[in-house]
């Protein structure tokens, strides 16, 4: 029996928490998310399946007073950097989903930057977690095709966790049939970007690309890239996403033709 502390956010960590909850010979022994917002998929999968939730202190806690002991630990998306129990307990150690190529891309930021970048591919890491952030040993690195021309950051992020689950998956099946770490590669180099550095880039300034910069920062409903006046900023919008955007059944008295 693998005894798995999961760690997780968003829909994709709510479908592989369910998967594993169902296999045979694994025992979820904790849930940790972001249990602080209202509507999380992940508390909501936790609580359908009778699962502890902890937060990242109970669960540290919990550890400390050997109430706590598992095998293997999974982060996906989640944001707290680990640290004490968390890297010294697990005899498997921690897998971290990293929604970015690593080692090149660190930190917040990746989807902006592989649009700024102009990358013809992206895709997801599974690391080992150690005591910094994204900077333990690649196990492997899961690559996509992407149009540099027109991804947006929320297109990626939609590709990219429609990859990602399948990845996890994979990964994980691995470890546990395993029962032992799993051959790594180094994590050497690339850049780390936080999220101070990425709500900067967001600034339209002299000489920028800003078709590329407003598809790069496309998130809502998030502030995309914008432009400041009088010390307020007004987020941009290109003639592409205003379509996708738009009612499907909308139609203009100035462009293109109606039915009527």
């Amino acid at each position: 029996m693998t005894k798995i502390l999961f760690m997780g956010r968003k829909q994709i960590s709510a479908n592989l928490l369910r998967l594993l909850s169902s296999q045979d010979g694994i025992e979820i022994v904790g849930v940790l998310t972001d249990s602080h917002l209202q509507g999380s998929p992940t508390t909501a999968a936790a609580k359908e399946l009778g699962l502890p939730l902890y937060t990242f202190d109970t669960a540290l806690e919990a550890m400390k007073e050997g109430r706590l002991k598992y095998d293997l630990g999974l982060s996906v998306l989640y944001w707290r950097k680990l640290r004490d129990e968390f890297l010294t307990i697990p005899s498997l150690g921690t897998i971290n989903f990293h929604p970015a190529l690593l080692p090149e891309y660190k930190g917040t930021g990746g989807y902006n930057l592989a649009i700024m970048d102009e990358l013809s591919e992206w895709g997801s890491t599974a690391h080992y977690v150690d005591a910094s952030i994204d900077t333990g040993e690649i196990i492997e690195v899961d690559r996509f095709p992407i149009d540099p021309a027109a991804e947006t950051a929320q297109s990626l992020e939609r590709k990219t966790m429609q990859a990602l689950e399948p990845f996890a998956q994979r990964i994980i099946a691995r470890a546990i049939e395993a029962q032992a770490k799993l051959p790594t590669m180094p994590n050497i180099g690339g850049r780390y970007v936080s999220r101070d550095e990425m709500e900067a880039m967001k600034q339209i300034r002299d000489g920028d690309d800003v078709e590329k910069k407003i598809r790069a920062f496309w998130f809502p409903p998030y502030d995309g890239a914008y432009v400041e006046i009088d010390g307020q900023k007004y987020t941009l919008i290109n003639r592409q996403l205003l379509e996708d955007v738009a009612p499907k059944d909308s139609t203009s008295l100035f462009a293109g033709k109606a039915n009527a």
